[in-house]
């Protein structure tokens, strides 16, 4: 039997503005179509963030979130995953606004604080549609994306009650490190959901030295009570992604991490790079796991024990 491979799509996020990408979803109805999709596609889990419909800007109001989320449990069995970062320039009570309003099965969690550099993509994107989006991106060349001890220990202990399993997200050796230390403290609880990202500027690179060091690494400090995954960021999506696969790991994919779908061209939907990844997974001989195989895997409490 072939090993199982969850699919993770990121849906819209909040590093990219819709300058960027005609396709970037941005109303509910745009990022629920995206979410729907995507797990047609074969995506087990969405990864979701909400943006104001008006003017794109990423945002955690729950009222935008609201609109969007029964939309998608309705259509699809599909895992949701909200997000607990938000955008680096909220603060953490604004990012876990959705996280304990709607006590998802999944949900991310930065494991420290790091500069974001966003800025080089103004090297390629020149035209804004809206005046938030150029202030953003060059703003992060003097900003810190702050997730303090103090602030992971609160978004554990305010989420402990909800069963809510997070994707612990690591963006460099010593997140790791980090996601070690709560463990240690009784806050995170096995089987761990360790995301490995790659290629943002501030972290750590999209080499492939570095993927074998961050495998390495969490192999080390969390034996077999992990899963691991990657977030490769970029150019470098599908590339990094089959090495993880390879190397007995599961992908994430999605518009939040990436707008392209091959050089030079816009992926049209987030379904494109699922259907992408999912060739590239069952070219290597592995099996697309479905919402039914990721919840066993990642221990969730099911989809029926959300609040939406």
């Amino acid at each position: 039997m072939s090993r199982k491979v969850i699919i993770t799509c990121a849906v819209t996020g909040a590093i990219h503005t819709p300058s960027m990408s005609p396709y970037l979803p941005v109303t509910a109805d745009e990022i629920a179509e995206a979410a729907i999709g995507a797990a047609e596609a074969g995506a087990a889990i969405v990864h979701l963030h909400a943006r104001d419909p008006v003017d794109g800007r990423p945002s955690q109001d729950p009222t935008l979130f609201r609109q969007f989320l029964s939309r998608i449990k309705a259509a699809s069995d599909v895992v949701i995953n909200l997000t607990t970062g938000g955008a680096p320039t909220m603060t953490v009570q604004e990012r876990l606004r959705p996280a304990h309003e709607f006590k998802p099965e999944v949900a991310s969690l930065n494991m420290g604080s790091m500069n974001m550099g966003l800025y080089p993509m103004l090297n390629r994107f020149k035209e804004f549609k809206h005046a938030w989006e150029e202030p953003y991106l060059s703003g992060s060349h003097d900003r810190v994306f702050k997730n303090t001890f103090t602030d992971i220990a609160h978004i554990l202990e305010s989420c402990s009650d909800n069963g809510t399993r997070f994707e612990i997200e690591c963006y460099d050796i010593g997140h790791l490190y980090t996601a070690a230390h709560f463990i240690d403290r009784g806050l995170i609880k096995p089987p761990f959901l360790i995301q490995s990202v790659f290629g943002i500027l501030g972290g750590i690179g999209a080499h492939p030295e570095d993927v074998i060091h961050m495998r390495r690494t969490a192999d080390r400090l969390f034996g077999d009570a992990y899963q691991w995954s990657v977030l490769p960021a970029g150019r470098s999506q599908m590339t990094i992604g089959a090495q993880a696969a390879a190397m007995g790991g599961h992908v994430r994919v999605g518009l939040e991490d990436s707008l392209w779908d091959g050089p030079g061209e816009l992926a049209k939907t987030n379904a494109d790079q699922v259907r992408r990844m999912r060739a590239i997974l069952e070219g290597l001989s592995l099996e697309v796991a479905t919402p039914t195989d990721a919840r066993r895997i990642l221990q969730l409490k099911g989809g029926d024990n959300v609040a939406f």
